[in-house]
């Protein structure tokens, strides 16, 4: 929930063309290109991970698709055509280097009539995640919300919701909204009366709102179970009841806390059900709590975290935002994000998640990339990336990497094709027509866009975006940090770099980017990988690692057990494969694009090196 805002393009859905084969399953065996044995397995969350089929830790990392959602001009769905929806995931997966993304749904769509779920929505819908699924993506759908819904605001209003139907908000006869002095959307949550009295109703089920919901919620997952191939399902991560919950206003003495263990936990519970009904029993809920239970303003901030719900165990992941408010206000942050600025922000995730006995996932994070703040984006995103990563901060990492905690799943705010080329008509208002940003309350997040030939392009450095990251780790984790050298204008933001006790590791690396992952084997045989962004071309990559060292890695599968090899569905993007024979050992890789055509001395001294760091530390 970032505070800002921004508007829209006249998008004609061209769905209706092909609503005679829509949702039609494809062939449920059907594998995906460039897969191998190892791929595909549905995940589970596990001693508070997710792992996959063959007992690896899996980590999701990705973007929302999208914001187009939450806008009228596409009839509440993500793309204008499937067409869009496959390019949009080819580039996701090869320019963003993403392996899952968070897909935005709409009640107001699903449900235009209470009772009454519109199937060509659903459709187009399935048919637009089946583009992700395709790619190899793994897909977590969302049925988001702000401000409760765009029908609770004027024709001349200067913001707008999303979420709810006009026949839910009619029911309530709410006063004509109004913010008051509001510098930003996101007060609206608190100041505007039509929209705190909206949601009060929506969490107490006055006129039965919430049970129209989750009755629309279990027709939607069931609708998709059914037309998604046993395959394609497998890809389906698990499903978000509710973005960004907020009470509206408490009953007389009540707490935030106290809201979340009896209002919005049982809603939890509920929809948890739901999704057994539905087919969806195999899949976790991924459960929000309070919105302000980790805001980074002390006034902001109140108590929650789903703290009174006990343990979630695996039928659950503990799923949060974070935006830097104080960032984004231009006021109560001077100056750019430094290392280590959210170790304790994501800190506290971690520690919730692991309390619950569940996995973490940061659903929504970034920064704006226009307005007055903007400039601060570039060090405010690299350090989300590094806490998402790492709690420890550059400056403290290699002398104690045994502090890190486990890597963060996160999908950043946001993929959207259409930015900057909108036509969104606010409220309905032919004389308020939204083009700029992400056309929707002044936002502009969008790490995308098409240029004038109609080719995605991304907005921000390609270098912080597409990352290394341990996708799957054949064990346990217990360390990773990669330094991007991304670039905020001319600058090269460097946080963490190799000591100078280990010099031959150093001179390896050089300027390049690195990143370096420590785990302890497990039972398996399916490989640990990591994702190769753009900048790591295979001939050009160097790997240091106790299971050998290599320039420029082989293919998969070959002798070695350090390869190379194409990423699940077919875009272009790669992955690097580390595969052991043992279980319970501690390894350690080292992957980096800084070296060209280092010695077999330079490789063995590197390597002598972070085998005795690594002993020491771990």
């Amino acid at each position: 929930m970032p505070n800002i805002r921004t508007r829209l393009l006249v998008v004609l859905v061209v769905l209706f063309g092909s609503l005679a084969v829509a949702g039609v399953p494809s062939a449920a065996a059907a594998t995906l290109p460039d897969s191998l044995w190892f791929d595909e397995s549905p995940l589970t969350v596990q001693n508070g991970r997710f792992v996959d089929g063959n007992g690896r830790e899996v980590v999701l990392r990705g973007y929302n698709v999208s914001g187009e959602t939450k806008l009228e001009e596409n009839s509440g769905l993500p793309f204008a055509s499937v067409a869009d929806a496959r390019k949009s995931a080819t580039a996701l997966r090869a320019l963003g280097g993403g392996n899952s993304v968070r897909f935005l749904l709409s009640w107001a769509y699903a449900e235009p009539t209470r009772g009454t779920l519109d199937t060509a929505y659903l459709a187009a819908a399935t048919d637009q995640m089946r583009a992700f699924l395709d790619a190899g993506i793994r897909v977590y759908p969302d049925f988001h919300q702000d401000l409760y819904s765009r029908h609770l605001f004027n024709a001349g209003s200067w913001y707008t919701g999303d979420g709810a139907p006009k026949w839910a908000v009619a029911l309530g006869s709410y006063p004509q909204e109004s913010c008051g002095i509001c510098l930003f959307w996101g007060q609206n949550i608190t100041q505007n009366q039509a929209v705190t009295k909206a949601q009060y109703d929506f969490w107490h089920n006055a006129y039965g709102l919430q049970d129209s919901f989750l009755d629309t919620a279990q027709k939607t997952m069931a609708y998709v179970r059914q037309h998604l191939g046993d395959a394609e399902f497998a890809g389906i991560v698990g499903f978000d009841p509710y973005n960004e919950p907020y009470a509206g206003s408490y009953d007389s003495g009540q707490t935030s806390r106290a809201w979340e263990q009896n209002l919005l936990w049982p809603f939890c519970q509920r929809f948890r059900a739901r999704m057994d009904a539905a087919g969806w029993q195999d899949k976790p809920a991924f459960v929000e709590p309070n919105l302000f239970w980790n805001a980074n303003i002390a006034s902001q901030k109140q108590e929650g975290g789903l703290l009174d719900a006990g343990t979630l165990g695996p039928r659950y992941v503990l799923n949060t935002h974070f935006y830097d408010q104080k960032a984004i206000s231009g006021i109560l942050m001077w100056g750019n994000a430094s290392d280590g600025q959210y170790a304790s922000d994501f800190g506290t995730v971690r520690d919730r998640a692991s309390a619950a006995g569940t996995a973490a996932v940061v659903s929504e994070f970034g920064h704006p990339l226009s307005g007055s703040t903007a400039g601060k984006a570039p060090t405010v995103d690299k350090a989300m990336y590094q806490a998402l990563d790492s709690r420890q901060p550059g400056a403290s990492w290699w002398s104690n990497p045994s502090a890190s905690g486990p890597v963060l799943s996160g999908n950043q705010w946001q993929w959207d094709l259409y930015n900057g080329r909108h036509h969104e008509l606010m409220n309905g208002n032919p004389d308020k027509v939204r083009t700029s940003g992400d056309a929707w309350n002044d936002e502009d997040l969008s790490v995308v866009r098409l240029d004038d030939s109609g080719a995605v392009t991304l907005r921000q450095d390609a270098r912080l975006l597409d990352r290394v990251y341990p996708a799957a780790t054949a064990g346990t984790t217990l360390a990773f940090t990669y330094e991007d050298r991304s670039r905020d204008g001319s600058t090269t933001l460097t946080w963490n770099p190799v000591p100078n006790s280990l010099p031959n590791v150093a001179q390896l690396v050089g300027s390049g980017q690195y990143g370096l992952l420590v785990w302890r084997s497990g039972s398996g045989s399916a490989p640990t990988e990591l994702h190769l962004p753009a900048s790591f071309p295979t001939a050009g990559t160097t790997v240091v690692s106790d299971l050998g060292t290599v320039y420029g890695p082989p293919a998969y599968p070959a002798s070695t057990p350090v390869a190379a090899a194409p990423e699940p569905g077919g875009t272009g993007s790669r992955r690097l494969l580390l595969t052991d024979a043992d279980s319970g050992v501690l390894h350690y890789a080292l992957v980096t694009n800084g070296a060209t055509a280092p010695s077999a001395a330079l490789l063995s001294a590197a390597r002598s090196e972070l085998a005795s760091w690594a002993a020491a530390r771990f």
